[in-house]
């Protein structure tokens, strides 16, 4: 798969591929939305491999562009919309929401670049704001898989809680196995009453800074080929 990626601003990283390695185990089917789509990377992945009727958003038009550009460049339908998630009308019902949201505490010190601050820092998709949008636009029994910052998975727990959204699978993802968890993935279901399964780790380097077969793995089932462009 050919995608392009802005020469400058945000590009998507290993935490997308991993994402997308995590949803598929799920094997997506139906109408899935991505949420804070970017250049479309995680949802491009799911709509080669899988049967499912995509949608995307963003608030971003450049990013958007972007990504309908690599749905055209690799033969793949989606319906695309331009907006803030939070505040989008749609009468719209999804098997799957999905998402990379920006998550960076807004307390830390931030990018200049305006496309980059809106990408990684939450207060531009306040959780709370974010998972009650979620649960208006999840069919019954639907799922919600996203990934966030770890620390702050107190928090994931309890608004998705409030909102009856049941974390059902859960998997952290450490660089090293020595390391502490910067990203959590998490699979959450409209009306489960299932118990929380917590995965083993997911550890990205063995002690020699080689990727760790999972790793490779991920990145082979993905088999992206990114171009840096700008149009």
């Amino acid at each position: 798969m050919f995608l392009y990626q802005p020469t400058s601003g945000y590009c998507y990283n290993s935490d997308s591929i991993f994402l997308y390695d995590f949803i598929s185990m799920f094997k997506p089917k139906g109408k899935l939305l991505d949420v804070g789509c970017g250049v479309g990377i995680i949802s491009l992945l799911l709509s080669r491999d899988f049967n499912i009727e995509t949608s995307i958003i963003d608030k971003q038009e450049k990013m958007l562009d972007y990504a309908k550009h690599n749905y055209a460049l690799n033969d793949l339908e989606v319906q695309s919309y331009l907006g803030d998630f939070t505040e989008w009308k749609t009468d719209e019902k999804f098997e799957y929401i999905i998402s990379n949201p920006p998550f960076y505490d807004s307390r830390v010190q931030q990018s200049e670049n305006t496309h980059l601050n809106i990408a990684r820092y939450a207060h531009h998709l306040p959780i709370e704001s974010f998972i009650a949008k979620v649960k208006k636009l999840l069919k019954p029994r639907g799922y919600f898989i996203f990934c966030y910052d770890a620390k702050q998975v107190d928090l994931l727990l309890h608004y998705l809680t409030s909102y009856g959204i049941t974390v059902e699978m859960m998997q952290f993802v450490h660089s090293k196995i020595d390391r502490e968890s910067k990203l959590v993935m998490i699979a959450a279901r409209m009306g489960s009453k299932s118990m929380t399964q917590i995965l083993p780790p997911f550890v990205v380097f063995d002690d020699k800074n080689v990727y760790r077969e999972k790793a490779m793995k991920a990145f082979e089932r993905a088999n992206t080929n990114s171009i840096k462009g700008d149009f």
